[in-house]
């Protein structure tokens, strides 16, 4: 059973949940499409009694229909000592309740023909079906079951933590990339908990007992601290009516989670992080900053999205068009941006060396490629570019329900509102190339910085 998105990213840069839900789609005709509004989604938003907050994206091309229920609750939210503690609950929400025996909720979606998955991340966790229409009256009555009646007993935890513990070694302990990741982190992050990796610190996740995982689950997983988002062939009538019959009657178990960890102190200076390891077969080079997010600066997450898109977006970017066609001494280069996150985001750069002895110039020739932007700006054409890859892979996400649905659904579990998630095309049409300029200086260029390098242990 694979209910696994987005725990501990093994990949070289920290990596976005919603990657699960978004890809990127090349279109031609830059100009036609950066200018082209596309049709309003007729999103609808409701709130339940009880708190729950349903949003409704009415979907008619097919007789299937997505729901996902999010928790504002993620890893960042967990008890010192106890990390890991938010993934191992999305794991043992898959156990039984008063109504159904442990493994009847992927029985049930199996055999009504649907698809489900689930993930944790620093700031939430999901839970997400797919079915035909007909079908939802069920998925949603299952789903409204283990919101608040969830059963658990040592003889069905005990055995998850050891697959959760398999896991770690599995998808961490066992990847060099990984190992990276989490060490850059812990720099980039500090004390804060976006510095600890969702899945947690082995000896704390081999202490996780029943007791912790309910006692999480009674604080955090309530209605009123909960996101429904149904996109498919419905109508929001129909939600309402379901949500209220399947929801309504559960009562908040808790407080709305209210977060008060401070927000993710400034980096003080710049630091390197290296990491060898005998399985690593080609050499990695990385640098990550501290950059806004979406939740507190709605301008300059925008054009920092531009900036990432022309510095390292593809292959038309500037860094691969420096370091592998021109300079030939890398295999690969790009970067990575999302602004997603509740707290401060990350901003990160990454090459391929063609071998170790080409890192000094890789960092020299990054460093000088941001300045560049930094100092003269970009190109009417690049910026043009950028602009449309961006917004067309907006619009055209919105041909999958899942990315739907985890578009809003994410942005509302991080204190957006739905507005402003069908605002963001907008957003980036309105980026000018002063305002690239300006993300650059302001959060890159000159910055303090934390630098990893993935090598492969030396010969002795």
């Amino acid at each position: 059973m694979n209910i696994e998105n987005g725990t501990s990213s093994p990949c070289p840069l920290r990596k976005a949940v919603l990657a699960v839900f978004c890809c990127l789609i090349l279109v031609a005709g830059w100009s036609r499409v950066v200018e082209a509004k596309a049709e309003r989604l007729a999103v609808e938003e409701f709130t339940l009694s009880n708190g729950l907050k349903v949003v409704v994206i009415p979907d008619h091309r097919a007789p299937v229909v997505t729901q996902m229920v999010w928790y504002r609750v993620g890893s960042v939210d967990e008890t010192p000592g106890k990390t890991g503690l938010a993934h191992f609950l999305e794991h043992l929400m898959f156990k039984g309740t008063k109504k159904m025996a442990p493994g009847d909720f992927s029985a049930i979606v199996a055999r009504n023909g649907g698809n489900y998955n689930a993930f944790t991340s620093s700031d939430y966790t999901a839970y997400h079906v797919q079915v035909a229409v007909d079908r939802l009256p069920l998925v949603m009555g299952i789903e409204a079951d283990r919101m608040q009646n969830l059963q658990l007993s040592d003889r069905d935890v005990m055995p998850e933590r050891k697959v959760v513990l398999e896991e770690l070694g599995m998808r961490v302990e066992n990847d060099p990339g990984a190992i990276l990741s989490i060490k850059m982190d812990k720099v980039l992050y500090g004390t804060h908990p976006y510095g600890t990796p969702t899945i947690g610190w082995r000896p704390e996740v081999e202490k996780l007992t029943t007791d912790d995982a309910l006692a999480f689950y009674r604080r955090f997983y309530t209605p009123n601290d909960a996101i429904l988002v149904v996109v498919g062939d419905v109508t929001p009538e129909q939600i309402k009516k379901l949500a209220n019959e399947k929801f309504g009657s559960l009562k908040p178990t808790a407080q709305a989670n209210m977060r008060t960890i401070a927000d993710v102190a400034p980096l003080t200076k710049s630091t390197t992080v290296e990491y060898r390891d005998a399985r690593v077969a080609q050499p990695n080079w990385q640098r990550s900053w501290l950059a806004a997010n979406y939740r507190e600066n709605q301008k300059d997450v925008p054009a920092l999205k531009v900036f990432s898109q022309i510095l390292g977006g593809g292959t038309t970017s500037r860094l691969y068009r420096s370091l592998v066609v021109q300079d030939k001494i890398a295999a690969d280069a790009g970067s990575s941006y999302d602004g997603s996150s509740y707290y401060r985001s990350a901003f990160a750069v990454y090459v391929v060396p063609i071998a170790e002895k080409n890192i000094p110039a890789i960092a020299n020739r990054v460093e000088a490629l941001i300045a560049e932007i930094a100092k003269k700006g970009v190109t009417p054409d690049e910026l043009e570019r950028a602009k449309t890859l961006l917004v067309s892979s907006a619009i055209y996400n919105r041909d999958q329900q899942l990315g739907l649905a985890g578009l809003y659904g994410a942005a509302l579990a991080t204190g957006l509102t739905a507005a402003q998630v069908e605002a963001r095309p907008d957003g980036i049409r309105a980026v000018s190339a002063a305002d690239v300029q300006a993300a650059a200086q302001n959060y890159i260029a000159g910055k303090y910085a934390v630098t990893g390098h993935l090598l492969p242990e030396k010969s002795q």
